[in-house]
């Protein structure tokens, strides 16, 4: 790809990905009950693809360009505590209970900040595994995407609750994904400092899938164990995997 090709996917990508900030809106209108089965088939297929994509593009590629050095796997592993101390500070779960809600203007603030992060990593990533190649960076896209839809459903929920009024906040989630742009700015302009550049981002990036896939989708997924729902929520992470092994294939 030449670069002005990798500039276009990479943030046409991300714009995308921006627009989904407004993903919210559509959910005013359907039933607790039903808002809730789709939620939990979304974070069945968002887990998926954030496992297959770790396992079956990223860390291979990984292991490609650092000719299967263990420095990698060590980034791998820093990737997954920082997005645990990147929990830990903003607060990454959403409240569950008025107790956990006493200061909810505080937690909508505390919200948008961590969201605006995780967006500002979604984008250096996103640029990175379309300086690899095509086929990662469409993988990782797909990942990003499937991610972000229940994860800004939350969000919406989350700032409404908060007591912000609707525009608003559809306003500040947008704005919050905009800063996926200055992550994808970073790491352009770093991509020519820093001697490849990919082969620390690609297993910081599949340190973070697999944690937010393990630490928090999946723990979310065990606390309804309804046979029927469970089978549901299996089908849609093997549909997740499943597309991430197309892709591969594919590619």
């Amino acid at each position: 790809m030449t670069i002005f090709q990798i500039y276009w996917y990479t943030f046409g990508g991300i714009f995308l990905i921006s627009l989904i900030s407004f993903v919210g809106v559509f959910f005013l209108f359907l039933s607790h009950e039903r808002m809730n089965r789709l939620i939990m088939l979304l974070v069945s297929f968002s887990a998926g693809t954030m496992l297959g994509d770790a396992a079956i593009h990223l860390l291979p590629e990984m292991t490609i360009l650092t000719e299967n050095s263990i420095t990698g796997w060590y980034w791998f592993l820093i990737g997954i505590l920082i997005f645990f101390v990147l929990e830990k500070i903003v607060h990454w779960h959403h409240c569950h209970n008025d107790e956990e809600c006493e200061h909810r203007k505080t937690f909508g603030v505390m919200n948008l900040v961590g969201d605006g992060m995780h967006n500002f990593i979604d984008g250096a990533v996103l640029a990175g595994a379309f300086l690899t190649n095509f086929a990662l960076g469409f993988a990782t896209l797909i990942a990003i995407i499937a991610h972000e839809i229940p994860q800004e459903i939350g969000d919406f929920g989350v700032l409404l609750h908060a007591g912000y009024e609707r525009k608003k906040a559809l306003l500040f989630n947008f704005l919050s994904a905009l800063l996926a742009f200055l992550g994808a700015f970073m790491t352009f302009a770093l991509y020519n400092r820093i001697d490849n550049l990919s082969s620390y981002l690609l297993p910081l990036t599949a340190g973070g899938f697999v944690y937010i896939a393990t630490g928090d989708l999946l723990p979310e997924l065990k606390k309804d164990t309804a046979l029927h729902k469970s089978a549901l929520q299996l089908a849609g992470i093997l549909a997740g995997i499943g597309l991430m092994i197309l892709l591969k294939q594919l590619g």
